[in-house]
């Protein structure tokens, strides 16, 4: 079972307490819901349903998990803290309806600035996810909390997050593990005459199958679609030849990892396979300059360099590589300028891509851990899918 310890959460609260004395912050509150649950999930394991959650840290003290009527059970099997409060606030996200929980035993957000006044005065709070939180919940933040200077704390998280403990990379791991199980099944049974929903349904099933906690998204399309650049999968029959863009997210204890790679339903043509050439050869130039010490913006510039080179340069629409961990894509994502360094434990993905090309549109991406020397890749699938390409211009999973 794959799971990040309780001694790690108390780990990461003791850095972003050395973080908030930095920032002369008494309290932090890290907001989430159930769509924008990274932050939430690293300092409190929690995940909300349907409402929301929070985690406050104080210097001092344990930190406690704020949460809804209904999702409070499931927030005490999920939290990483056993001291779970209840404000009216936070919950069911999706409606205006004030709903009514007879047997909820409420706090207040007035009640919790008195109890986290401890002997140095609440003068500043920080908030963490801030950018995601509706503003009607900020307004009664910021009256609860009337003066007191309130500030954005977004960047104490991405700076805990930007590299990975050994049990982070773990789950990174077993999601890609999982996720290969899902795409190989994809490229053995896919054929003309099914749909793209029928094919996308293969992938979800396996890797739920294998045990994924969840699946953020299996993007498909095919044919003309793969245009679209990113699309669910749809009604539309596979026709012999078409080129398919799938690309499978898998989340394992919070962590997600990602695998595109491209394949033809059917007979390839040889300007499909010159296609898929570019974009093999582009994602080695990328994976040559992945180091701990390197510029990241080297990456970058490496694509660019072989899109120019092949004259492709007009279908490079975004960078070629973005972080991954608790989000899909995460800090860092470098441009040709970044300054930014790779770090030994960082966990990135290669996304490179070509969209509107005349012969196809597609992406190459994998998880992968910087490591002193170099990187050590997630997928073991894409490793042998480009393996073999190179070696024989097929795709097989064999």
């Amino acid at each position: 079972m794959f799971k990040i310890p309780k001694e790690e959460f108390a780990a990461r609260v003791d850095k972003l307490k050395v973080l908030m004395r930095e920032h002369e912050m008494q309290a932090c509150l890290i907001y989430g819901d159930e769509y924008r649950k990274e932050n939430l999930r690293y300092m409190g394991n929690y995940w909300p349903l349907f409402e929301r959650g929070a985690v406050m840290v104080t210097l001092t003290g344990e930190p406690f998990v704020i949460a809804a009527p209904e999702g409070e059970m499931f927030c005490r099997e999920m939290s990483a803290w056993p001291d779970v409060r209840l404000l009216p606030e936070f919950a069911c996200v999706t409606v205006p309806d004030k709903i009514e929980y007879p047997q909820a035993h409420y706090t207040s957000l007035t009640e919790i600035r008195k109890g986290i006044q401890g002997k140095e005065p609440l003068r500043r709070l920080g908030i963490v996810g801030i950018d995601a939180m509706p503003e009607p919940l900020m307004k009664v933040i910021a009256h609860s909390f009337e003066g007191i200077e309130i500030v954005d704390a977004n960047e104490l998280l991405f700076k805990l997050r930007m590299t990975k403990t050994a049990s982070e990379v773990a789950c990174l791991q077993e999601a890609a593990r999982i996720a290969d199980e899902g795409y190989k099944l994809m490229i053995e049974q896919v054929k003309p005459g099914m749909t793209e929903l029928e094919l996308a349904s293969l992938a979800y099933g396996e890797c739920t199958k294998q045990g994924a906690e969840n699946i953020p998204f299996c993007l498909l399309t095919s044919g003309k679609r793969v245009n679209t650049i990113i699309g669910r999968a749809s009604g539309k029959v596979i026709e012999d030849g078409d080129m398919i863009m799938a690309a499978i997210a898998v989340q394992v204890e919070g962590y997600v990892a990602t695998m595109n790679f491209p394949f033809v339903a059917g007979e390839m043509s040889k300007e499909q396979k010159e296609f898929i050439d570019i974009l093999v050869e582009a994602e080695d130039a990328a994976l040559s300059r992945i180091k701990a010490g390197a510029n990241q913006s080297e990456v970058v510039r490496a694509v660019k360099a072989y899109f120019k080179e092949k004259n492709v340069t007009e279908y490079d629409l975004y960078p070629p590589l973005h972080g991954c961990g608790l989000a899909e894509a995460e800090s860092p994502y470098p441009d040709e300028n970044s300054e930014a360094i790779f770090v030994a434990g960082m966990t990135v993905n290669t996304d490179v891509s070509l969209f509107g090309h005349p012969h196809g549109s597609n992406r190459i991406e994998e998880s992968l851990l910087v490591t002193e020397t170099g990187y050590e890749s997630m997928s073991k699938l894409v490793r042998h899918l480009s393996k073999t390409w190179k070696e024989t211009a097929t795709i097989s999973v064999r």
